[in-house]
């Protein structure tokens, strides 16, 4: 039986993969592998098939992606989010560009100039907002100094990391890790 990858937007954590596996398994749908963005499905799907599964996933946040453009930013985004939310080895600043190109399997000046179009940002700054968007679920739970936050996001010094968190938040981590209101959002909404 032949094997189907489909893309699907919004999926950013494990409790997501939960989801979306619970919806195939009420429709019938047997998968081989669900990941961060991508199901492989064993086998394709009917016209009717894919329509319930566009509604069913909707009704529970995600998007059935169709268009490639959309699918290889989407690709990019749940990289990134793997990366900063949930490896426990960082990958240094320079591998992003290899391991995007590895993972995806385009060029990273092709993927660059789409996310950039379609985004409004920069891979380089997805990359940092998630970064942030990590500092501040860490320094809301007070259990690491500034500077294992600093090393666990792998910057090059607790100094670039809070330099970085002010230019993004206004804040330094400090002042963030004593106003809690100030503010996270979700990793979809970045």
């Amino acid at each position: 039986m032949e094997q189907n990858r489909i893309h699907i937007k919004n999926m950013v954590c494990p409790r997501c993969i939960a989801a979306v596996e619970m919806v195939l398994k009420k429709l019938n749908l047997n998968f081989i592998e669900i990941d961060l963005g991508t199901v492989v499905l064993d086998g394709s799907l009917t016209e009717g098939e894919t329509q319930k599964l566009k509604i069913d996933l909707e009704e529970v946040g995600f998007e059935l992606l169709n268009d490639k453009r959309s699918q290889l930013i989407e690709q990019v985004k749940s990289e990134i989010i793997k990366i900063v939310h949930y490896q426990e080895q960082a990958i240094q600043a320079g591998n992003l560009t290899d391991h995007l190109q590895k993972t995806i399997g385009h060029s990273y000046a092709s993927l660059s100039k789409l996310f950039s179009e379609f985004e409004g940002k920069t891979i380089e700054k997805y990359l940092i907002l998630q970064k942030i968007e990590k500092a501040k679920e860490l320094l809301f739970y007070e259990e690491l100094s500034i500077s294992e936050i600093a090393y666990q996001l792998n910057y090059s010094s607790s100094q670039h990391f809070s330099r970085q968190f002010k230019s993004v938040t206004g804040l330094t981590p400090t002042e963030f890790g004593k106003n809690k209101k100030a503010g996270r959002h979700s990793i979809n909404e970045i």
